[in-house]
């Protein structure tokens, strides 16, 4: 799949493309199995078949360089949830602050884009500082990255932002200025299917 390739503004995949995205999803599950240990890749590929706007949405992750792989399965939803498990922060998504207000708030050398606003038009969600411990125990991510993570609404109602790395074999929870941005820090994202 050639990451370049943009797409229309109206959500669809092509069949070549959806194709070569399910190519590309399926050669990832197989490489690591570790990730969703006990999943079947038909099961998840019926699932991707019949919800095209899903499909779209993590061919957007790929396209940024998120590396989307499936970490695990909720029985109760039927549902299977793919992160962003690229070993740093997406390329695509990185040198952005954290919401709309916080780039509008910037009046120099505003940033192109928010992480908010990127995972809302990407139809995913930031992960929580949960979801990204739980990918911390799947691999090594994020050594020489950071990566946005949801925040609490007191925090950001303050003006601050959270955000996580990996150093030393631990997880680290920081906190920044809402406005701030840097070229290593971008965001991850999940998405239920």
């Amino acid at each position: 799949m050639t990451k370049g390739n943009a797409i229309s503004n109206n959500e669809e995949l092509s069949l070549d493309q959806r194709e070569d995205l399910i190519k590309v999803l399926k050669a990832r599950f197989e490489k690591n199995i570790n990730r969703h240990k006990g999943l079947e890749w038909d099961n998840i590929q019926a699932k991707l078949e019949v919800n095209t706007e899903k499909l779209w949405s993590l061919y957007e992750m790929e396209r940024t360089g998120g590396e989307p792989d499936v970490v695990g399965y909720d029985q109760e939803k039927d549902e299977y949830i793919f992160y962003d498990c690229s070993v740093e922060s997406p390329k695509g998504r990185r040198s952005v602050c954290y919401d709309h207000e916080a780039l509008e708030s910037r009046k120099n050398h505003k940033p192109e884009n928010s992480a908010i606003n990127m995972a809302s038009a990407m139809g995913i969600e930031l992960l929580t500082e949960d979801q990204y411990r739980e990918l911390q125990q799947l691999g090594n991510f994020d050594m020489k990255t950071s990566s946005w993570v949801q925040t609490p609404s007191a925090i950001r109602q303050l003006g601050g932002a959270l955000f996580c790395d990996c150093r030393f074999d631990h997880v680290f929870l920081y906190h920044n200025g809402a406005e701030s941005y840097y070229a290593a820090r971008g965001f991850r994202g999940s998405l239920r299917v």
